[in-house]
This record gives structure tokens, sequence and C-alpha cells, in this order.
């Protein structure tokens, strides 16, 4: 589990094709070093990986074809800048909103608006998911906790303060590009649950209308 509160940003130093994944080759900063081992996950732009090997601060994970096509992580090269969390252990403060680090999409970012305190991003996401984007809802956005704006159809918007846009990869980002998004997992279960309630009593209420003679 992740917490959404961005570490630190790292860059992507090498990437390497293999016949059923890539294998990308992150160098970590000395700070998110301490007690990794193979096999620990950390999440990328929001997206859950698993350690395969460490050489010094050289760290390599595999990311598998379906991880490739669901997330903008197949879209990065060397060079690029990761923003990276270490998994939650119990007892560490939970500053953003518990995210399980599963892409379920990547959105489009369409209009950025600066101003000299904050900036305004909106997005676009596949119409099928915006029923789980609410006004003031939880949302993972590249791994970031943060709170949904307006919504309008099939575009949300996001207000960013200048620390995130410092200590996160949004500060660079430009119309066109996309970020990984995770819907909040409550939110979800409850939309669905309140669907499913809702279309068995339409279709209990269906079978008791009595059957008029004629019809």
């Amino acid at each position: 589990m992740f917490t959404g509160i961005i570490q630190c940003t790292a860059q992507l130093v090498a990437v390497k094709e293999r016949s059923y994944c890539q294998t990308h080759v992150v160098q970590f900063p000395p700070e998110l070093l301490p007690q990794l081992e193979p096999g620990a996950s950390v999440s990328h732009n929001g997206c859950c990986l698993t350690v395969t090997r460490i050489e010094r601060n050289m760290i390599h994970f595999d990311l598998i074809k379906e991880t490739l096509r669901l997330t903008n992580l197949g879209q990065l090269g060397p060079g690029d800048w990761i923003n990276l969390e270490r998994s939650a252990r119990l007892g560490d403060e939970i500053g953003g909103h518990l995210m399980s680090g599963h892409v379920v999409c990547t959105a489009e970012i369409i209009k950025i608006y600066s101003s000299e305190n904050a900036r305004k991003i909106w997005l676009r996401l596949p119409v099928n998911l915006m029923k789980y984007v609410l006004h003031k809802g939880f949302i993972g956005v590249d791994g970031i906790s943060l709170t949904v704006g307006e919504v309008i159809r099939d575009q949300f918007c996001l207000h960013i303060i200048p620390e995130t846009l410092a200590r996160t990869t949004l500060g660079s980002k430009r119309p066109g590009q996309k970020v990984n998004i995770e819907i909040d997992a409550q939110t979800q279960a409850i939309v669905d649950t309140v669907e499913r309630v809702l279309s068995h009593q339409n279709k209990s209420a269906m079978q008791e209308i009595p059957h008029q003679p004629g019809q």
C-alpha cells in the first residue's frame, strides 16, 4: 500500500527491451535506499513495481506488457523523471489517502492554467470511469494523492499548489501528455454497490407489476 505522498523524483537511466517485458533501471537517491531489498514494492508514477535487482543506487524493475499498455511508463525513456514512493509501513503517517498502486488507465492533460500561487490542470478521462470522479473526492494522479476540483462530462480539474509542483513531475507536465490514474477504492466500492442495489430494486419492481389482460 501507498499514501500518495511522493518521497522524491528519480531519473530513469536505462530501458532494456526483453521478449516478455521491459527492464527499467532507476537511479535512486540515498534517502530511499535504506533497507531496500529485492522483492520490495515501489510506486513509479503511481504504479506498484517490484525491485528485481540492486546495483548500489541503480535499482532494476521489470514491467510486463500489461503494465506498459495501461500506464505511461512505456512512454518513458532514459533521462525522464519518475515520481517515487516506497511502500507504507505500519505506523507511517497517512498524509494522502490509501492507494494500492494499481493504475486503471491514463488521462490526457488537455489544459493548464498557471497563476502566481497555483496551477489548474484539466484532464480527460474515459467516460465509463467518470462516475468515480467526484467533486472534492480523492484521486491518484501519477502516484500523487490529490483532491478533485470541478467535474464536467468526461473532464475534471486539479488545483496544484507550488509545493506539489516542486516536489513531483507535475511541474513539468504539458498539454497532450498522459498521467496514470488510480481511482479511490472506497469511492469505487460505494458507487458500484449503489448501482447493484438500484439495478436489483428496478428488476424486482418490474417483476411485481401485474399482468393486464390483453397485453
